[in-house]
């Protein structure tokens, strides 16, 4: 039952320049509510498209008339979502329509009749999914058609405008290269850009750096260069493509000398020290963020182990008396491992699943299977006999992960020490902590297993006056 009937319920209209991560917004709104999301450019619909194709069906009324009418097959953007909802299992979802001021003219008038009923020819969208439109300002796209008073008296505008600050924030739970995240905190003007030259647009968007981190990302994985000739591919705005090529050449070198792996594990050279303690402001944000990014993975993959643990742990419980009754171990966790299989085959086909949600499926569907497998080595398939085998090798993965997570903390233990006795308790134990507390990976692994050093330094943030000072001293630096 709607609280507010379809009719009266108004698309979100997102209107803001492109790149700006519109679409971003609505595949996190989507992921975080374990909803659907099904994304379509409107630029290449037409009519026929959008409303589907007529053909004629003959009709008799009661009035004892009979009559050829016309019928229209679904609409195509009705069709994906249906589609959509039998792939996934998901029930309810965003349509999401891109690009909504630059549709065709022989479509507008069918579009005022989507926005206030929901529905396309005969089809509406199903009950459950919400529709949310998105378009550009006129001065980013020549295709676009200012909306008039009764169209836009259908929708909820909102301006989205470019924020660092939003955008950082995103950046970290996404593990954005540090070599953007630093370069960006340094110079946030240079995040978005627009400005016209005698040879064009040049420019710079949100999409540009996040895209550009995971190609940087890949690069280094492959060994292949990153320079100035692959940024300018993506950064399309020549002074911040040349700016920022230099400074990741310097990053790399700060990399390389810092020696971060050292750091962590605790085993400093002096030199290294000595090198930190003489350093830049700029050149200290770039190895605190060489560390941060370390420790995340580390405590990424801890949190994943974590997490594909406990999924096996549900499954062995409830296997446990079927398997001490004398079942089959095919007959106790056989249908578990295939519901997992289904899972990990919806989540690699969906819009908004998280890698990490991904890797967890697929890593407990891995370590369900060696404990299988190791029960059949050993001709234990049934019975007492098969649980005294998995249970052990389930203990094992336990013991395996509890040491993972004892060495992610010796690390952060290791970095906090580095951090006081190379900088002292002022300006950079500050973001260091902030950064910590603010990352998705680092605060939930700390909130879980706890942190000495985290706690011991973190009364560095107890009072507003003292965190808003020393965020004072860092933009000064910064703009100097």
């Amino acid at each position: 039952m709607h609280r507010i009937p379809p009719a009266e319920q108004r698309p979100v209209f997102l209107l803001g320049a492109p790149g700006i991560g519109k679409t971003a917004i609505m595949a996190q709104v989507a992921e975080e509510l374990g909803i659907g999301l099904v994304s379509y450019s409107m630029t290449h619909h037409t009519r026929q498209s959008a409303l589907g194709l007529p053909f004629i069906v003959h009709r008799e009324y009661r009035t004892g008339d009979a009559f050829d009418v016309s019928e229209y097959t679904m609409s195509e953007i009705i069709a994906s979502v249906y589609d959509y909802m039998e792939q996934s299992g998901l029930d309810a979802g965003i349509l999401f329509l891109d690009e909504i001021n630059c549709v065709s003219e022989t479509l507008y008038p069918s579009m005022l009749q989507f926005l206030q009923f929901k529905t396309f020819g005969r089809h509406k969208v199903p009950d459950g999914w919400i529709v949310v439109c998105a378009g550009n300002p006129p001065e980013y796209n020549r295709s676009v058609h200012e909306f008039d008073i009764v169209t836009l008296d259908r929708l909820r505008k909102i301006d989205v405008q470019p924020s660092f600050e939003a955008w950082r924030s995103y950046a970290r739970d996404r593990a954005v290269h540090p070599a953007i995240t630093t370069y960006l905190q340094v110079r946030p003007d240079d995040f978005y850009l627009v400005e016209s030259t005698p040879e064009g647009k040049s420019f710079v968007s949100a999409r540009s750096w996040s895209e550009l981190s995971t190609l940087i990302t890949l690069y280094e994985q492959l060994d292949l260069p990153v320079d100035e000739s692959v940024i300018s591919q993506y950064l399309q705005h020549a002074e911040i493509a040349e700016r920022f090529a230099s400074y990741y050449e310097l990053f790399k070198k700060y990399r390389s000398d810092y020696q971060v792996e050292a750091i962590m594990a605790g085993d400093v050279p002096v030199e290294i020290l000595e090198r930190a303690r003489n350093a830049e402001f700029d050149e200290r944000l770039a190895l605190l963020s060489l560390l941060l990014d370390g420790l995340g993975s580390r405590m990424r993959a801890v949190r994943e182990h974590q997490t594909s643990l406990e999924t096996v742990r549900d499954i062995l419980r409830d296997a446990k008396p079927l398997l001490q009754g004398g079942a089959s171990l095919d007959d106790a966790i056989g249908s578990p491992v295939k519901q997992l299989e289904e899972t990990a085959r919806l989540q690699a086909e969906s819009t908004t699943c998280s890698q990490e949600t991904r890797r967890t499926t697929l890593e407990a569907l891995t370590q369900l299977k060696a404990l299988s497998a190791s029960a059949l080595l050993e001709k234990a398939e049934a019975g007492p006999d098969a649980l005294n085998v998995i249970e052990p090798a389930y203990r094992t993965f336990v013991s395996d992960l509890e040491t993972e997570a004892a060495e992610a903390s010796a690390t952060l233990d290791n970095a906090f020490t580095f951090i006081s006795n190379a900088f002292g308790e002022d300006r950079e134990m500050l973001v260091f902590v902030t950064e910590l507390t603010a990352r998705h990976d680092t605060s939930q692994f700390i909130a879980r297993y706890g942190s000495d050093s985290y706690h011991e330094h973190s009364t560095a943030l107890s009072t507003a006056t003292n965190r808003d000072a020393i965020y004072e001293e860092i933009d000064s630096l910064l703009d100097s």
